[in-house]
């Protein structure tokens, strides 16, 4: 059996991304022992540093009777040369799934071309399904369900943007993105996403009665070196009170974590009613139980 990949949101069908969502809130909700994964182990190489994508995947495999390995570069051979080919054909034929947070969306490409178990993508500089999936979970037990609902991404164009693109496109909901020129998401997505995506530089444009407003740090990790300068460029995009009252009355505000108070959102907007993040973070662990549970009990 050819193993299914989670690499980004258009891996799954619409009908299948609804079904992890129901099911990571089911998973959610059960009390009691439940092991699905038992005696399965699950891979995780991470070439960058992680709070919730490392404890969610490893804590979800115990919570279902599963086990991890972790691996850092300096732990693997890849970090003395090993071709990334290699470590992928040998790796998955010692555990059942491998999740890989890497710098390069290439690399988990190539990755999963080489692996005989499903490979999930940890986060890369192209996308962050896992965080898609937790995001989603949160607006529909929030919510309902989002199709043909408003969301407002203000901020960067990057790796979070670029899966709400696919997330839009997979769900059915309408997209306004407000960048600062020059750091657009990718052209290529935004074509493909057609009439579902909106992309400007206005801020007070994309939440005007947005549902769902969302942001990320301006410096991704690896972009440290160019702080100030976007700190310059991004003035205008921290999401205030002010610009959140623009949105519904009922609009819920997201944020990946971890946030910097005072440049991408205001403190009273991440700690007020309407902010939703530390559901969204918590879903991290259900959402991927859901999708562990999908992708290594169809390999049996």
């Amino acid at each position: 059996m050819t193993a299914r990949h989670f690499l980004t949101l258009m891996d799954l069908s619409p009908h299948e991304l609804r079904f992890l969502i129901r099911r990571a809130s089911e998973l959610k909700r059960l009390k009691g022992p439940y092991e699905p994964l038992r005696n399965k182990v699950l891979g995780m190489i991470f070439e960058k540093a992680s709070t919730r994508t490392r404890v969610s995947f490893e804590a979800a495999m115990v919570q279902l009777g599963g086990a991890t390995i972790f691996l850092a570069p300096r732990d693997s051979q890849l970090d003395r040369g090993e071709p990334l080919e290699d470590t992928a054909r040998v790796l998955s034929r010692m555990v059942d799934g491998v999740v890989l947070r890497t710098n390069r969306h290439e690399t988990v490409v190539r990755f999963a071309h080489y692996s005989r178990v499903p490979v999930i993508n940890g986060l890369t500089d192209r996308s962050h399904p896992c965080q898609l999936l937790a995001d989603m979970q949160t607006y529909f037990e929030h919510r309902g369900d989002i199709c043909g609902r408003k969301v407002a991404w203000i901020g960067d164009g990057n790796n979070m943007c670029q899966s709400y693109i696919e997330a839009a496109q997979q769900l059915d909901f309408k997209l306004h993105i407000a960048c600062p020129p020059g750091y657009e998401p990718d052209a290529e997505l935004i074509q493909m996403a057609g009439s579902r995506v909106v992309l400007d530089h206005d801020p007070k444009a994309a939440a005007c009665r947005a549902d769902l407003v969302v942001t990320d740090v301006w410096a991704s990790m690896g972009q440290e070196q160019e702080q100030v300068e976007r700190s310059l460029a991004f003035r205008g995009f921290c999401v205030t009170s002010d610009l959140l009252r623009l949105a519904a009355p009922d609009a819920l505000f997201m944020h990946c974590l971890p946030a910097h108070r005072g440049e991408e959102v205001s403190a009273e907007v991440l700690e007020g009613p309407q902010s939703v993040v530390w559901d969204e973070a918590e879903n991290r662990l259900h959402a991927q139980k859901a999708l562990l549970e999908f992708l290594l009990t169809a390999q049996s």
